[in-house]
């Protein structure tokens, strides 16, 4: 899921489950090889997590919200709040070691 400024609050703030958001850009590298391990983890974790994507080029906005100086950088949202936040690219296993605490 694609999030932007219209959408944000709704989507994440408002949700019943854990959020992670992947803030990245299409340029990146890291992002890049990102992409595939998160979107295998939405697939494996539906239900438990809800996960999204935002393009800093395109929401610059939230990327500023958030504070967000490197991608990618994830944040994890339970019940509104910010749980967690860390950057750089990792393997699936240690991206849902991160993941799985917060559920």
């Amino acid at each position: 899921m694609d999030l932007n400024q219209s959408n944000f609050d709704s989507t994440v703030l408002q949700s019943s489950t854990p959020v992670l958001i992947d803030f990245w850009a299409p340029w990146c590298g890291p992002c890049k090889v990102m992409s595939p391990i998160v979107e295998e983890l939405a697939t494996e974790m539906a239900g438990k997590f809800t996960v999204a994507k935002v393009n800093v080029d395109e929401n610059g906005d939230l990327a500023q919200r958030f504070n967000i100086l490197s991608i990618p950088t994830f944040v994890v949202f339970k019940s509104g709040q910010v749980v967690d936040q860390f950057s750089g690219s990792m393997s699936k296993e240690a991206l849902a070691a991160r993941l799985v605490k917060h559920v």
